[in-house]
């Protein structure tokens, strides 16, 4: 595996110390990292899923919209904002590894290093009804 950029580096540092649940991703849109937070709510260990590409990450956690139907991954935050690159919110329910069906809200920025160079992007997200 390529030698990942020191900005990506450092926020997953930030992440792994942070309470609010995140999700990183690298230009490609492959998972890259999610921290503790977010593993609660995605239902495993980010150790046991590891780095997945798109085409996997963005269906295996079930994404579906408020009838529950399922929920295009062309229409998650996180992959609009690979695609557009600004700032997206949205939200829709996942059923977790751990097969709990949770409400969503979530925030998807782009990753924008020095010189302009697209990073990726970051989810930040949090089951409604939670403070």
């Amino acid at each position: 595996m390529a030698q990942q950029p020191i900005e990506l580096i450092l926020l997953k540092q930030v992440a792994s110390q942070l309470a609010l649940p995140i999700f990183l991703v690298n230009p490609g849109g492959d998972l890259m990292y999610y921290n503790e937070p977010a593993e609660l709510i995605l239902g495993r260990r980010y150790d046991e899923t590891g780095e997945l590409p798109l085409s996997d990450w963005s269906v295996l956690f079930t994404p579906e919209d408020e009838h529950g139907d399922p929920f295009a991954p062309e229409h998650l935050p996180l992959v609009r904002v690979l695609a557009e690159r600004h700032p997206v919110h949205g939200g829709f329910a996942i059923t977790g590894l751990d097969g709990v069906r949770r409400k969503l809200s979530v925030t998807a920025v782009p990753i924008v290093g020095l010189g302009d160079r697209f990073l990726g992007a970051v989810a930040l997200f949090w089951e409604e009804g939670t403070a």
